[in-house]
């Protein structure tokens, strides 16, 4: 840096003309006619024909990228018992509705297992008596959130899990 070189300060908005320069300090004269003084290191120079014939190059953003069990979507438990078996016609109630907890509770355990974030329960609209049980079986777990999906909790057929 030499007489009449315009410097800019680092980490402030402060810049001017230098009027002298003393071993490692320098003095400059900002744009008010107010004098300060800094050690080298604290200047860079201010020329803007330094980076006039500086080619820009712009890169690529990096993809993103996002494992498979953190996708947006999320599994689907239809508990309808005619896609749990394949005659339905062959069990009584008690029997549909144990092999419907049955698989909701293997299902909340794969979920665990596998890290998944959400699961969306399909009970559908009955008397109800399918709806009671799955919600008890939630209520019953740990580390999990769960709402109804639609806004009229009494005309939802689905329920949504979220596991912590």
């Amino acid at each position: 840096m030499k007489i009449g070189d315009k410097v800019s300060v680092v980490d402030e908005d402060l810049s001017g003309v230098v009027t002298s320069v003393k071993g490692n300090i320098v003095v400059f004269k900002d744009e008010y006619g107010f004098t300060h003084q800094y050690p080298k290191e604290k200047l860079v120079p201010k020329d803007a024909d330094l980076y006039e014939n500086i080619r820009v190059v712009r890169k690529e953003e990096p993809r993103k990228i996002i494992s498979k069990k953190h996708q947006k979507n999320h599994l689907v438990l239809d508990l309808h018992f005619h896609n749990l078996v394949k005659n339905p016609n062959d069990y009584d109630s008690f029997e549909r509705l144990f092999i419907q907890k049955e698989k909701l509770i293997e299902v909340i355990e794969f979920c665990r297992k596998n890290n998944l974030k959400r699961l969306e329960i399909v009970h559908g609209i009955g008397d109800g008596t399918l709806q009671r049980m799955v919600r008890d079986v939630l209520e019953s777990q740990v580390n999990i959130d769960f709402y109804n999906k639609e806004i009229l909790h009494h005309q939802s057929g689905a329920v949504m899990v979220e596991f912590h």
